[in-house]
């Protein structure tokens, strides 16, 4: 079992969770994901791993709610634990000297640009994060970027908070502005990062995306996160999950995407219509 130190909501419906796991910890780097149980048999599921404690043993986890399994994880609390934790796995982020770099995130995927931006700045690039929600409740983790970042940018698509628009067109803003931009990393929904790839394309500047939405068993064997990059078939779990974003099939990537929509919906009514389950996120949520 893997203890949950600190449980705490971000946004609405997205959870923070620092978890005990030392051996993850002490390899981990950015890039890298862990597979998850809430509970013995329970659904695995992978998670990016948006900060680690190498001294406490600890990493730190950020989850959506969007499925019955994710549910049940986000009303885990403090001193509860979770059944599994398996990783680091994938390939880490290649940290170079770029220069100037933009990291793009939107939604949860701003969990992902963090220990990015950390490990950038270490290796002396200069740091731009471009961040994203719908309103101002889901921009998440700007204080913590601003720590590390030479500057934040929050955007809105309702303008409550910050730029009022997508991340993409502060970007193709930001693209304009000095110094120039030497490299761009996104993360977050798969439109987003297709859009991001399109802004940077036409000026030829290096481009990479996370393409941790697709995956789901995280070993390579489920086949589920198979992706075309320049051509070839690659699994985004153990190939990535990072890629060339000027070199990744989006079209074909997002149909993939909708394959287990009618299976996740039918989920969640049954954890739902369950008698024996007692959901627990009203009462958490309100201890906000």
């Amino acid at each position: 079992m893997f203890q949950i130190q600190a449980a705490t909501w971000l946004a609405p419906s997205v959870r923070r969770l620092v978890v005990e796991a030392p051996r993850v910890a002490r390899r981990h780097q950015p890039g890298h994901f862990v597979i998850v149980r809430a509970y013995g048999g329970g659904e695995r599921i992978p998670l990016t791993i948006a900060d680690s404690d190498a001294a406490a043993g600890t990493i730190t986890l950020v989850v959506q709610m969007v499925g019955a399994t994710t549910e049940r994880i986000c009303a885990l609390e403090t001193g509860e634990a979770l059944s599994d934790v398996v990783g680091p796995l994938g390939r880490p982020t290649e940290i170079e000297a770029f220069g100037h770099v933009a990291l793009v995130g939107g939604g949860v995927g701003t969990a992902v640009i963090y220990p990015q931006a950390s490990a950038l700045k270490k290796m002396g690039n200069r740091v731009t994060a471009v961040i994203g929600g719908r309103s101002r409740p889901y921009v998440i983790l700007e204080p913590e970027l601003g720590a590390l970042c030479d500057a934040v940018l929050p955007c809105t698509d309702d303008g409550s908070y910050g730029y009022h628009g997508f991340v993409t067109s502060r970007l193709e803003a930001l693209l304009d502005e000095q110094p120039p931009i030497d490299a761009v990393i996104t993360a977050g929904p798969v439109p987003m990062m297709r859009a991001v790839a399109e802004v940077t394309r036409a000026r030829k500047i290096h481009t990479v995306a996370s393409l941790n939405p697709i995956m789901v068993d995280g070993t390579g064997m489920c086949g589920g996160c198979r992706v075309t990059v320049g051509g070839k078939q690659l699994f985004a779990c153990v190939d990535g999950p990072e890629f060339d974003a000027h070199q990744v099939e989006f079209a074909e990537l997002m149909d993939r995407l909708s394959a287990y929509r009618d299976h996740e919906q039918r989920s969640l009514e049954l954890l739902h219509g369950s008698q024996d389950h007692v959901c627990k996120l009203e009462r958490v949520q309100g201890e906000q």
